[in-house]
């Protein structure tokens, strides 16, 4: 199970020191179709579902202090720094009140590996990793309706050799712990979820 310590007395976010943080990072490229089967794990297994890019545009939306830094510093160009993306997902996780955590899209690079397991002191459980060939996650990008600008296909190529250089090795660290859990995620929709419960299984019983 995943393994946590106390949180630095510093941080406003930490948790409980002796409350058993579950975290699975849910990764694959745009197209690969993580927020489908993060519905289906949520209703099944009792996880919350988080993604870091809502997070993010929700603090933009919100007018903060902190949401306009975040938007200028978009609007620059700029990569939001990985510690202020954890924050968000730290603090996302303590008011939920749950304990088992889908991180959907995130780490989306090795900085923000780090910097998530130094500021949270959580390891995650596992990486549930949805591996579909690019030509696949093309098409179904192509077809869906989602009105999304971005779904072009100049900028589809572009989205997924960002996630080979970034988030690939990501998957190679946690692959190299034995923390991978890797899905054929270019099955039709039921028989991916058939992969993922088997994964889930053990937290069957919790979630009933």
């Amino acid at each position: 199970m995943g393994t946590m310590v106390d949180a630095s007395k510093d941080n406003d976010w930490s948790f409980p020191g002796d409350k058993k943080i579950t975290v699975v990072f849910v990764l694959g490229g745009p197209g690969s179709g993580k927020g489908t089967q993060c519905a289906n794990i949520v209703k099944h297994f009792g996880f919350t579902h988080l993604s870091a890019g809502d997070l993010l545009r929700a603090e933009i939306k919100s007018g903060s202090k902190n949401g306009t830094m975040i938007q200028n510093m978009i609007k620059e160009g700029k990569i939001v720094p990985s510690e202020v993306t954890v924050k968000l997902l730290q603090k996302a996780m303590l008011e939920s009140g749950n304990d088992k955590f889908l991180i959907d899209g995130f780490p989306r690079n090795e900085e923000n590996r780090a910097a998530f397991e130094n500021v949270t002191k959580i390891e995650p459980e596992f990486v549930l990793f949805f591996d579909c060939l690019e030509e696949e996650m093309v098409r179904r990008l192509l077809n869906r309706n989602q009105g999304r600008d971005d779904d072009n296909i100049e900028t589809i190529r572009k989205r997924f050799k960002v996630f080979v250089e970034s988030s690939l090795p990501v998957v190679e660290y946690y692959g190299s712990k034995g923390k991978v859990r890797k899905i054929d995620a270019a099955k039709p929709i039921d028989e991916v979820f058939k992969s993922v419960e088997v994964i889930f299984a053990p937290f069957n019983a919790e979630a009933i």
